[in-house]
Formats: structure tokens, sequence, C-alpha cells
């Protein structure tokens, strides 16, 4: 079955989702740039988008013909040869409305896990649950003539497992977009110990005419970008715990998200992330890891106790950012939880005490944003940490604890047989993470 033939029945399954919606879009897209190609004239392209919710899926069709639209507005020059024979469609704005009416006419939003048993290519992108995803997989497989291919967006469970316990026979693949996937440019893939390697092949291509980079990982829970970033929490979780013998709860938290966004230019500091990402969900991919990992314990109590509070972080629907770790205001952070009180303490009131323990910065330091697109950033980063390394103050030696910890699970990564190779690590944390530089680098050395 060739690349358009595959693409003709497809299914998104959580396409309501944060990133089944993402998914969807760009799937929707490259189905309906093949549908109007001259050899496809003749071919019929359906995209099934499946959710629990009606309401849900008005939403994503709203969202979908706007984005859509956006992206049509985009290349207007390139869709008038798309439509050179139309003579109906005089000028861009006849040709874009065409086009977003073609696109969305592609998508079929349903309820029904029926509406899957046609498609030969699934994506799935529901949450971190492998009972469900099993469940959900193998009631498509066993109703389904068309021996579909199962693409899964999970970024943390083994592909070999759910393979497995669902019967698949290798038709499983690991593609795993990054947050949002209409934006960040990142996918791994991660095939199963039984994936076939046609799957691989489709999903590489896919993945070109999306202009996503493509980053291969191993089958081993948390793959590369949560093998780093959930360790890298731990790391950020356990400095802030034995930081309160000195300092409040609220003031450990300030001091090290401080710590892991100034001092080691990142673009937000470690409590950010998590609290981005969604304290539940942070803690749900731990669990999910943890009994692969007999020399390590990822399990936090300070994940459990801050949920305990009702805390959870996450997005409002709007895509704002919810309060977690921290408290945020237009964007940006206000104040840090304090779990003893369990109130948001506001950061303007132990600011001041906290940035005088950190002590001296580096001269040479500059925020993310100066540097992240700077043709010169490795030589920026050479003085600055070769500073940091000679800079003595509490909060350098914070900092540089936690970059030597950062560049060992890099490490640890490639030998432990995660990733391919260093490249690959340092690839994922620079374009899904958007870090400035990537973790395994000889910048403290």
């Amino acid at each position: 079955m060739e690349y358009s033939e595959r693409l003709q029945n497809v299914t998104v399954i959580g396409a309501a989702g944060k990133m089944g919606s993402g998914i969807l879009l760009l799937t929707a897209i490259e189905m309906a740039d093949l549908s109007l190609k001259p050899e496809n004239k003749n071919r019929q392209f359906i995209l099934n988008a499946m959710d629990v919710s009606d309401e849900a899926l008005s939403g994503l069709m709203k969202y979908l013909r706007a984005q859509v639209l956006k992206a049509a507005e985009k290349k207007a020059v390139q869709l008038r040869s798309v439509y050179a024979d139309r003579t109906d469609l005089i000028d861009n704005e006849e040709i874009i409305r065409e086009y977003v009416n073609d696109v969305v006419a592609i998508v079929r939003p349903t309820t029904l896990i029926e509406s899957a048993y046609n498609s030969t290519l699934i994506f799935e992108a529901i949450k971190e649950d492998p009972a469900l995803k099993v469940k959900i997989f193998s009631q498509i497989n066993q109703n389904s003539t068309k021996s579909p291919w199962f693409y899964t967006n999970t970024s943390s469970i083994p592909i070999s497992k759910i393979d497995k316990e669902a019967n698949l026979g290798g038709r499983i693949l690991g593609v795993h977009f990054y947050n949002p996937p209409a934006i960040q440019k990142l996918v791994e893939i991660i095939k199963g110990e039984n994936t076939l390697q046609e799957l691989v092949d489709f999903a590489n291509l896919y993945s070109k005419n999306l202009r996503k980079i493509v980053v291969p990982s191993h089958d081993f829970a948390g793959f590369i970008g949560n093998g780093h970033f959930m360790r890298d929490a731990i790391h950020g979780i356990r400095e802030a715990e034995a930081l309160q013998s000195k300092y409040s709860f609220a003031e450990s938290i300030y001091i090290m998200n401080k710590i892991s966004q100034d001092y080691l230019i990142r673009p937000m500091g470690i409590f950010q992330l998590i609290d981005y990402v969604g304290i539940d969900v942070c803690q749900y991919i731990m669990s999910v890891m943890n009994p692969y990992l007999p020399n390590e314990d990822l399990h936090s109590d300070l994940l459990d106790k801050i949920l305990a509070s009702g805390v959870r972080g996450g997005q409002n629907s709007d895509g704002s950012q919810k309060d977690g770790f921290l408290k945020y205001e237009k964007g940006k952070v206000v104040a840090a939880y304090d779990i003893n009180t369990k109130s948001y303490a506001p950061i303007a009131e132990f600011q001041s005490k906290c940035d005088d323990s950190l002590g001296k910065v580096p001269a040479s330091i500059l925020p993310w944003k100066a540097v992240v697109g700077n043709p010169k950033k490795d030589d920026l980063f050479k003085a600055y940490f070769t500073e940091l390394n000679q800079t003595v103050s509490f909060g350098a030696e914070l900092a540089k604890k936690y970059a030597l910890r950062s560049r060992e699970i890099g490490l640890n990564l490639v030998k432990d047989k995660v990733a391919f190779t260093e490249n690959d690590v340092n690839t994922v944390l620079l374009t899904g993470f958007f870090h400035a530089y990537g973790p395994i680098n000889n910048y403290l050395d």
C-alpha cells in the first residue's frame, strides 16, 4: 500500500484533546494536499476525528477551520497553482476559502469507535493509560478487516508492551509529537521489538512531509524526552526539599526555579515546566516509568502532597497557565505555593532575601531569549560556564550541580541504550524543550 493509499482513511483517537487536535490538523492538511493532486482526483480521503464529547468535537471543528485558514493564508501563492484549473476561483480570498473548505470536508467528527474499523491508519492521542490504550487498540484490531497500523503518541509507555497485550502483531509504532504538535518541530519515533519496518518508513516520510525533525529512540519507558525531563525534575524537587532546612517551602521552590531557568539559561524553570505539563501528568509518567527502573526511584512524595492539596497545574481551555507550584498572572510568575499554609506567597515578599542568599551572579549571564537564536551562542556558553565554574557563591554551586546532573542524565540515556547517540539526546532537548544548548556538553570541564 503506497503513501497516498495508506492516508485515504485515517482515524485520530482523542482528536479534541491538546495533542490530538494538533495531530488532526497536521494530518488533515497533509491528506487534503494529497487529495488535490491530479493523480488522486478519483480517490476519496476520510479523516475520522474521534473523541468522547460532541461538545468538544464542535470546538475542535472551529479550531480546525481557524488554523487551516492561517495555514492557507501563508501559502496562497502555492495554492494558486493547485487550483489553476478552477476558472471560478479568481482572487486569493476565493482560493483560500476553497482550500479551507476542502480540508475541513475531509474531517468527520465522531464519538463512535466503529468509525475506525475502516481505517488503515490509526493515530492515538489519549491519556497515558496503558490499559485504556490496549482496550481501544484491541477492539479496533478485532473488528477491522484492514489490518490497520497504530501510531501511538505515548510519551512513556513501552511500545512492545502495548503491542503484546493488544495482539497487534508488530503493527504499532510510537510516534511521539511534542506539545503543541502544530508548532513543535520534534517527533520521537519509537520502534517496538516486533514493529514492522514499513511502519517506520511511512512515519519517517509522513514526518518529513510535515517538516518535522525526527529523532529515533529505543523502546524504553519514558524514551529520550521524558527520560531526561523526569529525572531532571526529580533533581530539582529533591534540591528544593533539601533547601527547606533553611528556607520556607515557597522560597525553596523559587530558588530552584530561578537556578534552573536563569543560571542554566533555559526558557523556563523546572517548576514552571512541571506546571506547564501538569503536576498530575508528571506524577503519572513517573509511575509508568518506575517499574522499568530497578536501580532508581522516580517517585516523588512531594508531588503526591501537592496533588492532595488540590494543586495540579496544566492549562486552561484558552491555553493560559493554571496555577501549580507557582502562581501566574498574565503569563508571569507572581507567587510560589506554600504547602504548609496551602496558599501562595507573593514572590515580591521574599525575592530579595533569596537572591541575596544565592550571591554573586556571573557577569556574562544572559537571558535565554538573548542567546537561543545567536549564531555565536556556543562561544557565549563557553565563556559563561567558565565564569560560573570560577564563581564562589551558593547560587553558582547549585547551578553547577544541576548542570552536571543534567549532563549525567543525558550520558546515561546513551549508556543505557535509550538514545542511539549523544546528538539525539541534545536534539530532543534543543528541539522538544527549546533549550539553548544540549545537556551533553563540555562547558564545565
